[in-house]
Protein backbone atom coordinates (compact mmCIF):
# COMPACT_ATOMS: atom_id res chain seq x y z
CA UNK A 1 0.00 0.00 0.00
CA UNK A 2 1.18 3.15 -0.46
CA UNK A 3 -0.40 6.96 1.37
CA UNK A 4 -1.15 9.44 -1.41
CA UNK A 5 -2.85 12.68 -1.20
CA UNK A 6 -6.80 12.35 -2.48
CA UNK A 7 -6.33 14.90 -5.40
CA UNK A 8 -3.48 12.38 -6.72
CA UNK A 9 -5.31 9.35 -6.81
CA UNK A 10 -7.41 9.33 -9.91
CA UNK A 11 -6.85 6.19 -11.33
CA UNK A 12 -5.70 4.00 -8.61
CA UNK A 13 -7.25 1.49 -6.56
CA UNK A 14 -8.66 1.78 -3.38
CA UNK A 15 -7.00 -0.53 -0.13
CA UNK A 16 -9.60 -0.23 1.75
CA UNK A 17 -13.61 0.70 2.27
CA UNK A 18 -14.53 4.32 2.87
CA UNK A 19 -17.43 4.42 5.47
CA UNK A 20 -20.09 7.04 4.81
CA UNK A 21 -22.56 8.01 7.74
CA UNK A 22 -25.84 9.64 7.94
CA UNK A 23 -27.16 10.51 11.04
CA UNK A 24 -30.62 8.54 11.96
CA UNK A 25 -30.35 7.10 7.85
CA UNK A 26 -27.59 5.59 6.72
CA UNK A 27 -24.14 3.75 7.55
CA UNK A 28 -22.16 1.71 5.42
CA UNK A 29 -19.50 1.98 2.50
CA UNK A 30 -19.48 4.84 0.02
CA UNK A 31 -16.49 3.56 -1.42
CA UNK A 32 -15.35 -0.16 -1.56
CA UNK A 33 -11.84 -1.84 -1.87
CA UNK A 34 -10.67 -2.35 -5.08
CA UNK A 35 -12.66 0.90 -6.51
CA UNK A 36 -10.71 2.59 -8.92
CA UNK A 37 -10.78 6.60 -7.85
CA UNK A 38 -12.21 8.57 -10.65
CA UNK A 39 -12.09 12.66 -11.10
CA UNK A 40 -15.75 12.75 -9.85
CA UNK A 41 -14.60 10.80 -6.67
CA UNK A 42 -12.34 13.45 -5.09
CA UNK A 43 -14.70 15.92 -4.24
CA UNK A 44 -17.20 13.44 -2.43
CA UNK A 45 -13.93 11.45 -0.51
CA UNK A 46 -12.78 15.34 1.12
CA UNK A 47 -16.34 16.17 1.95
CA UNK A 48 -15.89 12.58 4.04
CA UNK A 49 -12.86 14.09 5.23
CA UNK A 50 -10.35 12.11 2.97
CA UNK A 51 -7.59 13.93 2.32
CA UNK A 52 -5.11 10.98 2.13
CA UNK A 53 -5.71 7.70 0.77
CA UNK A 54 -4.27 4.23 0.72
CA UNK A 55 -3.80 2.94 -2.78
CA UNK A 56 -2.68 0.09 -4.12
CA UNK A 57 0.89 0.59 -6.03
CA UNK A 58 1.18 -1.46 -8.82
CA UNK A 59 3.93 -4.39 -8.94
CA UNK A 60 4.82 -5.98 -11.74
CA UNK A 61 3.96 -10.09 -11.63
CA UNK A 62 0.92 -8.55 -9.52
CA UNK A 63 -3.10 -8.66 -10.79
CA UNK A 64 -5.48 -6.52 -9.10
CA UNK A 65 -8.72 -8.48 -7.93
CA UNK A 66 -10.95 -7.30 -10.96
CA UNK A 67 -7.97 -8.15 -13.50
CA UNK A 68 -8.13 -11.61 -12.14
CA UNK A 69 -11.74 -12.24 -12.35
CA UNK A 70 -11.95 -11.58 -15.88
CA UNK A 71 -9.12 -13.93 -16.43
CA UNK A 72 -11.16 -16.52 -13.80
CA UNK A 73 -14.19 -15.62 -16.39
CA UNK A 74 -12.23 -16.36 -19.45
CA UNK A 75 -12.05 -20.33 -18.01
CA UNK A 76 -15.66 -20.38 -17.46
CA UNK A 77 -16.94 -18.97 -20.60
CA UNK A 78 -18.60 -21.27 -23.25
CA UNK A 79 -21.21 -21.25 -25.45
CA UNK A 80 -24.69 -19.17 -24.32
CA UNK A 81 -23.30 -17.89 -20.75
CA UNK A 82 -23.49 -14.24 -20.38
CA UNK A 83 -21.76 -12.16 -17.96
CA UNK A 84 -22.87 -9.34 -15.14
CA UNK A 85 -20.23 -6.33 -14.73
CA UNK A 86 -16.78 -6.94 -12.39
CA UNK A 87 -17.09 -5.68 -8.65
CA UNK A 88 -15.04 -6.24 -6.01
CA UNK A 89 -13.48 -8.79 -7.57
CA UNK A 90 -16.14 -10.63 -8.51
CA UNK A 91 -18.40 -11.81 -12.02
CA UNK A 92 -21.41 -13.75 -11.98
CA UNK A 93 -22.57 -15.17 -15.50
CA UNK A 94 -26.13 -16.48 -16.25
CA UNK A 95 -27.49 -18.96 -18.91
CA UNK A 96 -28.74 -17.00 -22.27
CA UNK A 97 -31.10 -19.85 -23.05
CA UNK A 98 -33.34 -22.71 -21.85
CA UNK A 99 -31.11 -25.64 -21.86
CA UNK A 100 -28.54 -28.36 -19.86
CA UNK A 101 -26.28 -26.66 -18.01
CA UNK A 102 -22.83 -29.06 -18.17
CA UNK A 103 -19.95 -28.05 -15.83
CA UNK A 104 -16.44 -30.21 -15.85
CA UNK A 105 -16.21 -30.80 -12.41
CA UNK A 106 -12.65 -32.34 -12.52
CA UNK A 107 -11.15 -29.30 -13.72
CA UNK A 108 -13.14 -27.17 -11.59
CA UNK A 109 -11.91 -28.79 -8.88
CA UNK A 110 -8.47 -28.34 -10.16
CA UNK A 111 -8.46 -24.75 -10.35
CA UNK A 112 -10.38 -24.03 -6.94
CA UNK A 113 -7.33 -25.96 -5.12
CA UNK A 114 -4.78 -23.15 -6.48
CA UNK A 115 -6.21 -21.15 -3.65
CA UNK A 116 -6.44 -17.17 -3.35
CA UNK A 117 -9.13 -17.84 -6.67
CA UNK A 118 -12.53 -19.55 -6.75
CA UNK A 119 -14.92 -20.68 -8.77
CA UNK A 120 -18.46 -22.03 -7.25
CA UNK A 121 -21.09 -23.01 -10.00
CA UNK A 122 -24.79 -24.79 -9.82
CA UNK A 123 -25.11 -28.21 -10.48
CA UNK A 124 -25.04 -29.43 -13.75
CA UNK A 125 -26.61 -32.43 -15.63
CA UNK A 126 -29.59 -30.28 -14.75
CA UNK A 127 -31.92 -27.96 -16.30
CA UNK A 128 -31.64 -23.88 -16.40
CA UNK A 129 -34.30 -21.11 -17.30
CA UNK A 130 -33.18 -17.93 -19.33
CA UNK A 131 -31.54 -15.73 -17.02
CA UNK A 132 -30.74 -18.48 -14.49
CA UNK A 133 -27.33 -17.73 -12.41
CA UNK A 134 -24.95 -20.18 -13.29
CA UNK A 135 -21.68 -19.87 -11.14
CA UNK A 136 -19.95 -16.86 -9.49
CA UNK A 137 -16.07 -16.21 -9.45
CA UNK A 138 -13.91 -14.34 -7.68
CA UNK A 139 -10.45 -13.57 -6.19
CA UNK A 140 -9.70 -13.55 -2.76
CA UNK A 141 -7.46 -11.43 -1.65
CA UNK A 142 -6.99 -7.37 -3.12
CA UNK A 143 -4.25 -8.52 -5.13
CA UNK A 144 -2.95 -12.03 -7.01
CA UNK A 145 0.04 -13.31 -8.13
CA UNK A 146 -0.03 -13.33 -11.74
CA UNK A 147 1.12 -16.80 -11.98
CA UNK A 148 -1.51 -18.45 -10.21
CA UNK A 149 -3.80 -17.21 -12.66
CA UNK A 150 -1.59 -18.82 -15.08
CA UNK A 151 -1.49 -21.60 -13.16
CA UNK A 152 -5.65 -21.84 -13.07
CA UNK A 153 -5.82 -21.51 -17.29
CA UNK A 154 -3.28 -24.45 -16.76
CA UNK A 155 -5.62 -26.35 -14.77
CA UNK A 156 -8.56 -25.25 -17.04
CA UNK A 157 -7.66 -26.72 -19.90
CA UNK A 158 -8.08 -25.27 -23.62
CA UNK A 159 -12.05 -25.87 -23.00
CA UNK A 160 -14.51 -23.79 -21.22
CA UNK A 161 -15.24 -25.04 -17.85
CA UNK A 162 -19.35 -24.58 -18.55
CA UNK A 163 -21.55 -24.78 -21.65
CA UNK A 164 -24.86 -24.37 -22.25
CA UNK A 165 -26.81 -26.99 -24.26
CA UNK A 166 -30.06 -26.19 -25.85
CA UNK A 167 -32.91 -28.25 -25.52
CA UNK A 168 -33.79 -29.43 -29.01
CA UNK A 169 -37.47 -30.13 -30.44
CA UNK A 170 -37.92 -33.84 -30.30
CA UNK A 171 -40.67 -36.09 -31.73
CA UNK A 172 -41.44 -38.97 -29.21
CA UNK A 173 -43.28 -42.57 -29.47
CA UNK A 174 -44.62 -43.88 -26.24
CA UNK A 175 -44.98 -47.57 -26.30
CA UNK A 176 -47.16 -49.16 -23.60
CA UNK A 177 -47.13 -52.79 -22.48
CA UNK A 178 -49.77 -54.70 -20.79
CA UNK A 179 -52.26 -57.27 -21.59
CA UNK A 180 -54.53 -55.82 -19.00
CA UNK A 181 -54.34 -52.50 -20.59
CA UNK A 182 -53.86 -53.89 -24.18
CA UNK A 183 -57.53 -55.96 -23.20
CA UNK A 184 -59.39 -52.77 -21.88
CA UNK A 185 -59.89 -54.26 -18.09
CA UNK A 186 -57.70 -51.43 -16.90
CA UNK A 187 -57.65 -47.99 -18.56
CA UNK A 188 -53.92 -46.86 -18.99
CA UNK A 189 -52.38 -44.39 -16.45
CA UNK A 190 -48.82 -44.19 -17.55
CA UNK A 191 -49.12 -42.12 -20.61
CA UNK A 192 -50.62 -38.79 -19.25
CA UNK A 193 -47.91 -39.00 -17.14
CA UNK A 194 -45.18 -39.40 -20.26
CA UNK A 195 -46.76 -36.08 -21.54
CA UNK A 196 -46.65 -34.02 -18.41
CA UNK A 197 -42.77 -34.88 -18.53
CA UNK A 198 -42.07 -33.75 -22.23
CA UNK A 199 -44.58 -30.78 -22.13
CA UNK A 200 -41.91 -29.33 -20.13
CA UNK A 201 -39.32 -29.52 -23.07
CA UNK A 202 -39.74 -28.37 -26.81
CA UNK A 203 -41.48 -31.80 -27.79
CA UNK A 204 -43.98 -33.20 -29.99
CA UNK A 205 -45.59 -36.55 -28.86
CA UNK A 206 -46.05 -38.77 -32.17
CA UNK A 207 -48.69 -41.02 -30.68
CA UNK A 208 -48.82 -43.68 -27.65
CA UNK A 209 -49.76 -47.66 -29.14
CA UNK A 210 -50.71 -50.45 -26.86
CA UNK A 211 -49.73 -53.47 -27.31
CA UNK A 212 -49.99 -56.69 -26.00
CA UNK A 213 -47.21 -58.75 -23.35
CA UNK A 214 -45.66 -59.93 -26.66
CA UNK A 215 -41.66 -59.24 -27.40
CA UNK A 216 -42.27 -59.04 -31.43
CA UNK A 217 -45.53 -56.84 -30.69
CA UNK A 218 -43.24 -54.45 -28.01
CA UNK A 219 -40.33 -54.55 -30.81
CA UNK A 220 -42.54 -53.70 -33.94
CA UNK A 221 -44.54 -50.82 -32.07
CA UNK A 222 -40.57 -49.27 -31.16
CA UNK A 223 -39.26 -49.74 -34.77
CA UNK A 224 -42.52 -48.20 -36.41
CA UNK A 225 -41.66 -45.07 -34.52
CA UNK A 226 -38.30 -44.84 -35.33
CA UNK A 227 -39.68 -45.57 -39.19
CA UNK A 228 -41.82 -42.52 -38.27
CA UNK A 229 -39.00 -40.53 -37.51
CA UNK A 230 -38.97 -40.46 -33.55
CA UNK A 231 -36.09 -39.07 -31.63
CA UNK A 232 -37.10 -40.63 -28.49
CA UNK A 233 -38.65 -44.24 -27.87
CA UNK A 234 -40.17 -44.56 -24.24
CA UNK A 235 -41.81 -47.85 -22.99
CA UNK A 236 -43.65 -48.30 -20.13
CA UNK A 237 -44.69 -50.99 -18.23
CA UNK A 238 -43.39 -55.02 -18.18
CA UNK A 239 -39.56 -53.71 -17.07
CA UNK A 240 -39.31 -56.01 -13.95
CA UNK A 241 -38.42 -59.18 -14.34
CA UNK A 242 -41.01 -61.55 -14.17
CA UNK A 243 -41.88 -63.87 -16.86
CA UNK A 244 -43.83 -61.97 -18.91
CA UNK A 245 -41.99 -58.88 -18.44
CA UNK A 246 -40.58 -58.55 -21.64
CA UNK A 247 -40.21 -54.74 -22.46
CA UNK A 248 -36.74 -54.91 -21.70
CA UNK A 249 -35.48 -57.91 -24.49
CA UNK A 250 -37.68 -55.36 -27.11
CA UNK A 251 -35.73 -52.54 -26.22
CA UNK A 252 -32.61 -54.47 -26.01
CA UNK A 253 -33.52 -55.69 -29.68
CA UNK A 254 -34.31 -52.55 -31.53
CA UNK A 255 -31.55 -50.51 -30.06
CA UNK A 256 -28.00 -51.15 -31.20
CA UNK A 257 -26.61 -50.30 -28.20
CA UNK A 258 -28.03 -50.78 -24.44
CA UNK A 259 -26.16 -48.71 -22.03
CA UNK A 260 -27.96 -49.82 -18.85
CA UNK A 261 -30.99 -52.07 -17.59
CA UNK A 262 -31.14 -50.85 -14.05
CA UNK A 263 -30.09 -47.95 -12.32
CA UNK A 264 -29.03 -46.93 -8.69
CA UNK A 265 -31.50 -44.48 -8.28
CA UNK A 266 -34.60 -44.93 -5.99
CA UNK A 267 -37.36 -44.44 -7.19
CA UNK A 268 -35.68 -45.76 -10.50
CA UNK A 269 -33.83 -48.58 -10.29
CA UNK A 270 -35.74 -50.70 -13.21
CA UNK A 271 -34.59 -47.90 -15.68
CA UNK A 272 -33.57 -48.91 -18.92
CA UNK A 273 -31.83 -46.89 -21.96
CA UNK A 274 -30.45 -47.96 -25.04
CA UNK A 275 -29.22 -46.02 -28.19
CA UNK A 276 -29.92 -46.55 -31.83
CA UNK A 277 -26.91 -47.08 -34.46
CA UNK A 278 -27.46 -42.54 -35.35
CA UNK A 279 -27.97 -42.38 -31.25
CA UNK A 280 -31.48 -42.05 -30.80
CA UNK A 281 -32.62 -43.19 -27.38
CA UNK A 282 -35.32 -45.77 -26.59
CA UNK A 283 -36.16 -45.88 -22.38
CA UNK A 284 -37.53 -48.30 -20.67
CA UNK A 285 -39.16 -46.68 -17.77
CA UNK A 286 -40.42 -48.61 -14.34
CA UNK A 287 -43.87 -48.35 -12.79
CA UNK A 288 -42.33 -45.98 -10.31
CA UNK A 289 -42.45 -43.12 -12.94
CA UNK A 290 -46.48 -43.39 -13.19
CA UNK A 291 -46.91 -42.40 -9.39
CA UNK A 292 -43.52 -41.00 -8.18
CA UNK A 293 -43.48 -37.13 -8.34
CA UNK A 294 -39.52 -37.49 -9.31
CA UNK A 295 -37.44 -40.57 -10.48
CA UNK A 296 -34.98 -41.64 -12.37
CA UNK A 297 -36.78 -39.92 -15.47
CA UNK A 298 -36.07 -36.38 -14.18
CA UNK A 299 -32.25 -37.29 -14.16
CA UNK A 300 -32.11 -38.35 -17.37
CA UNK A 301 -34.38 -36.63 -19.49
CA UNK A 302 -32.76 -33.06 -19.72
CA UNK A 303 -29.95 -34.40 -21.20
CA UNK A 304 -31.85 -36.57 -23.90
CA UNK A 305 -33.59 -33.31 -24.53
CA UNK A 306 -29.90 -31.65 -25.32
CA UNK A 307 -28.47 -34.60 -27.19
CA UNK A 308 -26.11 -35.15 -24.13
CA UNK A 309 -25.31 -38.90 -24.79
CA UNK A 310 -25.44 -40.86 -21.02
CA UNK A 311 -22.65 -43.09 -20.03
CA UNK A 312 -23.15 -46.65 -18.27
CA UNK A 313 -20.21 -44.88 -15.56
CA UNK A 314 -22.38 -41.81 -15.05
CA UNK A 315 -25.52 -43.76 -14.22
CA UNK A 316 -23.65 -46.20 -11.87
CA UNK A 317 -22.10 -42.71 -10.31
CA UNK A 318 -25.89 -41.37 -9.66
CA UNK A 319 -26.04 -43.84 -6.83
CA UNK A 320 -24.58 -41.34 -4.67
CA UNK A 321 -27.46 -38.61 -4.05
CA UNK A 322 -29.62 -41.12 -6.04
CA UNK A 323 -31.93 -41.81 -3.09
CA UNK A 324 -35.08 -39.44 -2.97
CA UNK A 325 -36.60 -38.76 0.22
CA UNK A 326 -40.21 -38.23 -0.98
CA UNK A 327 -40.19 -34.74 0.84
CA UNK A 328 -43.80 -34.06 1.71
CA UNK A 329 -43.22 -30.38 -0.14
CA UNK A 330 -41.11 -31.26 -3.08
CA UNK A 331 -38.64 -28.71 -4.03
CA UNK A 332 -36.71 -30.71 -6.55
CA UNK A 333 -34.19 -30.07 -8.54
CA UNK A 334 -33.13 -27.48 -5.61
CA UNK A 335 -32.70 -30.73 -3.75
CA UNK A 336 -29.95 -33.38 -3.27
CA UNK A 337 -31.78 -35.93 -5.32
CA UNK A 338 -29.44 -36.87 -8.14
CA UNK A 339 -26.41 -34.36 -7.40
Amino acid sequence: MKLIPTEEAVGHVLCHDITRIVRGKFKGPAFRKGHVVTEADIPELLKLGKEHLYIWEKKEGWLHENEGAELLYQLCAGAHIRRSETKEGKIDIFSEIDGLLKVDTERLKAVNLLGDVIISTRHGNFPVKKGDKLAGMRVIPLVVEEERLNRARAAAGDAPLLKMLPFKKKKVGIVTTGSEVYHGRIQDTFGPVIRQKFSEYPSEILGQTIVDDRSEMIENAIREYLDQGADIVVCTGGMSVDPDDLTPGAIGKAADRVVSYGAPVLPGAMFMLGYTGDGRPAVGLPGCVMYARRTIFDLILPRLMADDPVTAEELAGLGHGGLCLDCQVCTFPNCGFGK
